[in-house]
């Protein structure tokens, strides 16, 4: 347990930020499952438009500190790949 205050806040400050940080985690995940079900599915354009919609929420993701930077371009850039192979 905090024994001082600037402790306590601090222990309150970390449990607000996880809360609204699981909420985007969460968010992410889904936009990328729909990526992948739509690969899965292997419908070109659905896959492409689910990843039009992925990829902001994955860098915005890398922005807010959720994710490294180099971490959502990888995922960013290995769902291109794969949308792309779905052409081929």
């Amino acid at each position: 347990m905090p024994n001082t205050p600037s402790a306590r806040k601090a222990a309150r400050k970390i449990a607000r930020r996880t809360e609204i940080n699981k909420g985007r985690r969460s968010e992410m995940r889904s936009f990328v499952r729909k990526v992948e079900e739509a690969i899965a599915s292997g419908n070109r354009s659905v896959a492409l438009a689910a990843l039009r919609e992925a990829e902001p929420v994955i860098m915005r993701s890398a922005q807010k500190g959720l994710l490294h930077s180099n971490t959502a371009s990888r995922k960013v850039s290995r769902l291109a790949h794969r949308v792309a192979k779905l052409g081929s």
